[in-house]
């Protein structure tokens, strides 16, 4: 199904984007203020404003209230990313992308309430199998201690909160309107979030010493990262006006999976940019995860 893969561009390229997320924060940011990244994201945005609009000079047909609140959805969109940047800066990327498994679950609910979809019980069971085998991709058996870690789990509750609301703001106006429009709206959105940081004094200095002092390397690495940022965020964006909401989570459910994926390629071949953990137990739990996640898929596209 076509729908598949714009949606299993979202996972698979947001993946990508955790590893090289972490190596900049873990790099250029690791005691700094990671809204400064945030501000980076925005220029993109306002490179790919007057694309959109050569491309669907019709952008303002919509009426002001409808502009604010699909603005609203970039905002909350760049939101979530900021408590995610915020969660990485401290925590391994394995450990923070699994949380985004909670995303899912306020979908549904957020689309349930809002936009009145439902889902076949295959197509529910499906969905069910994918957050089960992602949520078991989480877990952590480290000789039976527990580390239980309340901000973290804050922030990423935020993020996934944000992010679901983000999500069904912007499908109820893609369908209702049209994909490009809505697009347009989202990012002038993620535009101004990134100028309202820049009026803050201290992320302004910050970010105009970035700029001073590793120019090159933040503005081409963040460059390319937000390329393959903005693919995956493109793809699963058009997959929401293909399928339900709540199967398209379900599958952006897979992220952990291609992080791990791609950890265990970056410690084999990249080491020096990150490691993961390729024990015996580690690698029998992912598997497992993989064809829980897999036979979720099957249920799905059957």
């Amino acid at each position: 199904m076509n729908w598949l893969l714009f949606a299993f561009s979202g996972p698979v390229l947001w993946a990508l984007s955790t590893h090289i997320d972490k190596y900049i924060v873990e790099r250029y940011f690791k005691h700094g203020n990671v809204a400064v990244l945030l501000i980076f994201t925005s220029l993109i945005g306002i490179v790919m404003l007057p694309f959109i609009a050569f491309y669907r000079p019709d952008i303002v047909t919509l009426d002001i209230d409808s502009i604010l609140l699909v603005m609203l959805s970039g905002l909350l969109y760049m939101g979530a990313m900021h408590f995610y940047l915020e969660a990485l800066q401290r925590e391994e990327a394995s450990v923070v992308v699994p949380y985004f498994q909670v995303t899912p679950l306020f979908g549904a609910i957020l689309a349930y309430l809002l936009l009145g979809e439902t889902l076949s019980h295959r197509q529910l069971g499906g969905g069910a199998l994918i957050i089960l085998g992602a949520t078991l991709l989480s877990l952590r058996f480290r000789h039976h201690h527990r580390d239980y870690k309340l901000r973290l789990l804050v922030l990423m509750l935020a993020c996934a909160f944000a992010f679901a609301l983000s999500s069904v703001i912007f499908t109820a106006f893609a369908i209702r309107d049209e994909f490009w429009t809505t697009a347009f709206w989202t990012y002038t959105g993620e535009v101004a979030y990134g100028a309202a940081l820049l009026v803050i004094g201290p992320v302004r200095r910050e970010f105009a010493a970035s700029l001073r002092t590793n120019t090159a390397a933040v503005l081409s690495i963040n460059a390319v990262n937000e390329v393959i940022n903005l693919g995956g965020g493109l793809g699963a964006r058009y997959a929401l006006l293909l399928a339900p909401l709540g199967l398209v989570q379900a599958i952006g459910s897979t992220t952990p999976l291609f992080v791990f994926l791609f950890g265990v390629m970056i410690t084999l071949l990249l080491p020096r940019f990150g490691r993961e953990n390729l024990a015996a137990g580690n690698l029998v739990q992912k598997g497992l995860s993989a064809l829980l996640i897999v036979s979720g898929v099957l249920l799905i596209s059957a």
